[in-house]
């Protein structure tokens, strides 16, 4: 696999940084109780936590195993979200990604994953891509159908909340 990790990926309206603690503020602001309501992660107790996290990732990026990125918008630099393609280090990666409430609506998400998905097609080999998302979450279930992916299973899970929520887990094939 090649593990050549890259600083940034640009779309249209997008530019996709690899994490930093540069968006710590950014990041503990927005990843807030509403936008992880169908969410596996709570949402940091404390900006440590948060740093904690994008230290991981970036010691993560670095082993080749994880593209984590911070989202902005290409022409303000305005922070959107965070995303990433995990697990580079199997023939399964699972894409991620959440977008703050102020920015939702504006198809970032699609945008931002159809880019990530197509870097990983050029650059990594993987059987299929995995995009786990709770069954009511419309708008997220648009990212993985944008791609062709299909639902191949569904199982329960318990969000970072504690809430018991419907999963579907899409699978998303190389171009």
């Amino acid at each position: 696999m090649n593990k050549i990790i890259p600083e940034k990926i640009e779309t249209e309206r997008l530019l996709l940084k690899l994490i930093s603690l540069d968006y710590k503020e950014d990041i503990f602001k927005e990843f807030s109780p509403e936008i992880t309501v169908y969410m596996s992660p709570r949402p940091a107790e404390s900006i440590q936590e948060t740093i904690n996290f994008i230290n991981t990732s970036t010691k993560e990026i670095l082993e080749g195993k994880n593209l984590q990125v911070v989202i902005l918008n290409k022409e303000t630099n305005e922070f959107l979200g965070c995303g990433g393609l995990h697990n580079l280090d199997t023939k399964t990666p699972e894409l991620g990604i959440w977008i703050k409430k102020s920015a939702h609506g504006h198809g970032y998400g699609v945008e931002a994953m159809n880019a990530v998905k197509n870097w990983a097609d050029k650059n990594i080999d993987y059987e299929y891509i995995i995009y786990p998302v709770v069954d009511k979450n419309i708008s997220s279930r648009k990212i993985p159908e944008s791609m062709g992916g299909k639902i191949e299973r569904e199982y329960e899970e318990t969000t970072g909340l504690g809430q018991k929520v419907n999963m579907l887990e899409y699978r998303i094939y190389p171009q």
